[in-house]
Parts: structure tokens; sequence; C-alpha cells
């Protein structure tokens, strides 16, 4: 049987799905919000980080992997967020939120000043083990979403293509869109090989993702 390129990433194993749920069982915790590089954290924690453009469901995603209704917070104005904002969880990880991308509304001095920091963060961050590039399952891979991955690409980080909100979309639409991510991911080096899918309201995907934090320790 031929495999598709970016399967969906398997159900984790046992021993993976315990080492997953022991990693968010123990103390999630909002540590910093970082504007420059000169505040980000000591690096000594392995990091993970997430990605996504407005209304693609960051926040929720990453409140339900850490197991927390508000660790992290959408702001209420599209844009508006500019921070690096860092969670530790346990004692050796950092969940790292990346501010939201694509939004018309921000003023261009912000978008620039956001996505300079950005940079500088992919580029010299040595404990950054994955960065995670979440992609609405209704709309699939956008312009704006091509740039961050070519930006990843550029500064040569791994990153993972996760769908969100699946429950939203029946199985002939998603198969469709799946498709088009594929397709999309063919053009960047740094994708890794499998394509997670979540449902924040449904759970789905979940253990999978935290399984596979737990297992880049």
């Amino acid at each position: 049987m031929t495999r598709l390129p970016f399967p969906v990433a398997p159900e984790p194993d046992a021993a993976s799905r315990e080492a997953g749920r022991l990693l968010f069982a123990g103390e999630v915790a909002f540590l910093k919000g970082v504007v420059a590089l000169a505040g980000l954290p000591p690096a000594d924690r392995i990091e993970v980080c997430f990605a996504g453009r407005s209304n693609v469901g960051k926040s929720s995603l990453i409140n339900a992997v850490a197991g927390r209704r508000q660790l992290a917070r959408a702001s209420n104005t599209p844009g508006r967020t500019q921070e690096i904002n860092y969670f530790t969880a346990g004692e050796r990880h950092y969940l790292v939120d990346l501010p939201g991308y694509g939004f018309a509304e921000a003023p261009k001095p912000v978008v620039e000043r956001w996505q300079k920091l950005l940079r500088a963060y992919l580029a010299g961050r040595q404990t950054l083990r994955r960065a995670f590039v979440l992609i609405d399952a209704r709309h699939g891979v956008k312009p704006v979403d091509e740039e961050i991955m070519a930006l990843l690409d550029r500064s040569a980080v791994t990153f993972q293509c996760v769908m969100t909100k699946t429950d939203k979309v029946r199985a002939p639409a998603l198969e469709g869109t799946l498709m088009q991510v594929r397709g999309a991911l063919a053009r960047h080096p740094a994708a890794y090989p499998e394509i997670v899918l979540t449902s924040s309201e449904t759970g789905a995907g979940i253990e999978t993702l935290r399984a596979i934090i737990a297992g880049l320790a």
C-alpha cells in the first residue's frame, strides 16, 4: 500500500500516552510575556511553540493540551497581543504562545516589530525543539500561513502542522482540506512528515499532541 505524504499522526501507544498525561498532570503555569529578546527566560528547558493566524483556535488548543481552562487567553482585539507568552509545564518544558499573525487591523509598525522579534527568536533559540503551526480545518493553508512556514524553513526550525476545529468539518470536506494542506507542506523542507488532527471541543487529537510534546524530551 502506498503511504500518503504527510499522513495523519497515529494514536500514541500506551507508554507515550501516559508520558503525555503525566507531563500535563503536574503544574502548568503562565511564566511571562516577552516583548524583546532580552526578556526571554533562560534556555534551560525544552521548548515547543504554537503559531497560528487569527481565529484558528490557538488559545483554545493550548488550554486543551494543558488541561486548563484559562491558561492562554485570546485577545478581544485582533492583532493586539504582540508578546511571546511563556508557560511552564512541569520542570522540563516551556510552552510558547507566539503572537497571532494575519491581522489586517494591526498597525504596520506593530506588525514589523513583532515580526523582527519572531525572526530573532526562531533563529536563536537553541532549545526550541518544534513549532506547531495551526491550520483551521475549515479553510486549509492560507498565504499568511505560507509566510510563517517559509520563515521556519529559513530558520531551520522543524514545524508540524496541527489542524484545528476538525469537529466543524464533515469527513469529505476534511479529506479535501487535507489534500490541500499536504500539497502546501510538500513545498517546505522544515515540515515534519505527520499532521495532527485536533478539536478543542471534543478533545480529538489532544492526547496525541501531548504525547508528541512529551516525546521531545
